[in-house]
């Protein structure tokens, strides 16, 4: 209803009614002959799919009306089963979710003013507040994550409910509060949402990383404001992100993700110098660390933390580029190092520099421009993205007459070296370059 009435076209449709799951399946399965889904039975809903000629997908989902609340210690919630539509709309998160059109006379059923508070662009709740974030916690994220997709703002009695209530939300599962950041993260506002998180203190309680970044700036220890930093380089970064047949399709999660922790290791490692300068010596190895601690408690998969946790660390490989552009063996091992995360790797760094001096952002770029350049010659001319030795393991171990050992990947190793600072050389001039090495370690022991 809410999509019907904002002119969003919606492929997915929702129902419900007095009727039993066990009522309305052969109904459901029946219509959706492409498709049938009943996860959410103990829910009382079933879902089904068939798609039109031209090929769309229509989904629909049909659930029994519902009453269901947290107990106070659990972390699913208690389902029972309503009596009426007005009861199950009263049980919605948000009165722009509770309206409803009855069928098949098209009856438009609105009892909280919801039609009104879209069009103000207000979150409310259907009930008193305290009692629906005491049913169901897990409604304050959506309220955030609605300040993300939607743009609205959260009426005032709705957010000192919030605010009072944050603890709540720990009874609710690490991955249904994961399934919101994500959602948020994903839409068209996300500093927006993440703003909106950390002024309810929700964040202290899921993400409490995001807040810990708004450091205290006294008079004489001055630097940038790491909390407003951060939200500048997440709008940066989003903005950097490019269309279907780009590097870097919109809505990217692993770059967003890395724009809001890229600095979330500076809180542990600020240190105040002489001068009033303040340092962050190795934020970036600390807040990896720190990624993916929290990653690993919000149950995001294995891939997607390593690959926001290498970005974290490797955010400020490319800064020493401007003083004095590398050789092309470290831009090699840039590439190397940064492996399949290369363009968002760079798309960070950029978002990242936030200077006010004009001068220094141009000299950046340039050279940002410029060692990519550098990359796309390398790359015609070599096959970067599978950098190796020139002799694999079982050619080390053939030329040196050696069984598999150390020595072998000691040579491997080093190998892999000469590789990167010297190019691709032939395989006669690596033959010469590990006998050689091979040499000198006999000479060495």
């Amino acid at each position: 209803m809410r999509d019907l009435l904002l002119h969003r076209p919606s492929h997915d449709l929702d129902f419900c009614t007095s009727a039993h799951p066990e009522d309305f399946e052969g109904i459901l399965r029946q219509w959706g002959h492409d498709g049938f889904w009943d996860m959410g039975r103990k829910f009382g809903t079933l879902g089904a799919m068939r798609r039109r000629p031209d090929g769309t997908e229509v989904k629909v989902e049909v659930t029994t009306y519902r009453s269901d609340a947290y107990e106070s210690d659990s972390r699913k919630p208690e389902v029972t089963y309503g009596r009426s539509l007005e009861g199950d709309l009263s049980r919605r998160d948000f009165t722009v979710n509770a309206m409803a059109l009855r069928v098949p006379d098209l009856t438009f059923v609105d009892p909280f003013h919801g039609a009104s508070d879209l069009a103000n662009g207000v979150l409310r709740t259907p009930i008193d507040p305290r009692r629906s974030f005491d049913d169901d916690p897990l409604r304050m994220m959506r309220a955030v994550r609605f300040v993300a997709q939607l743009g609205f703002h959260i009426e005032p009695e709705t957010a000192e409910a919030i605010t009072g209530m944050t603890d709540r939300i720990s009874i609710v599962s690490a991955e249904r509060v994961r399934d919101e950041l994500v959602k948020m993260l994903l839409s068209d506002r996300p500093r927006e949402g993440v703003e909106a998180l950390t002024d309810s203190g929700l964040a202290d309680v899921v993400f409490p990383e995001i807040p810990a970044l708004k450091l205290e700036i006294d008079e004489h220890h001055r630097h940038k404001d790491v909390f407003g930093h951060t939200m500048v380089v997440l709008d940066r970064a989003v903005a950097l992100e490019t269309g279907d047949d780009g590097p870097v399709p919109a809505p990217d999660l692993t770059l967003r993700l890395a724009a809001l922790m890229h600095d979330i290791g500076k809180p542990r490692t600020r240190r105040f110098e002489g001068g009033g300068k303040v340092s962050f010596h190795h934020h970036d190895v600390v807040g990896a660390q720190m990624t993916r601690k929290r990653m690993k408690a919000l149950r995001f998969d294995h891939h997607l933390i390593h690959d926001v946790s290498t970005l974290v660390e490797l955010h400020l490989r490319f800064h020493g580029y401007v003083d004095e552009p590398w050789t092309d063996s470290a831009v090699r091992r840039y590439v190397r190092d940064a492996g399949p995360l290369y363009e968002r790797l760079n798309r960070l760094t950029r978002a990242d520099t936030t200077t006010r001096n004009q001068r220094k952002a141009r000299m950046f770029s340039a050279a940002m421009d410029d060692m990519e350049s550098r990359v796309d010659a390398l790359r015609h001319d070599e096959n970067l993205a599978a950098i190796r030795p020139e002799l694999d393991g079982n050619e080390i171990m053939g030329v040196l007459g050696l069984a598999p050992g150390p020595v072998v990947g000691r040579a491997y190793r080093h190998m892999l070296d000469y590789r990167l600072d010297s190019g691709p050389v032939g395989r006669e001039n690596a033959l010469k370059e590990l006998r050689r090495w091979f040499d000198e370690q006999g000479r060495q022991e």
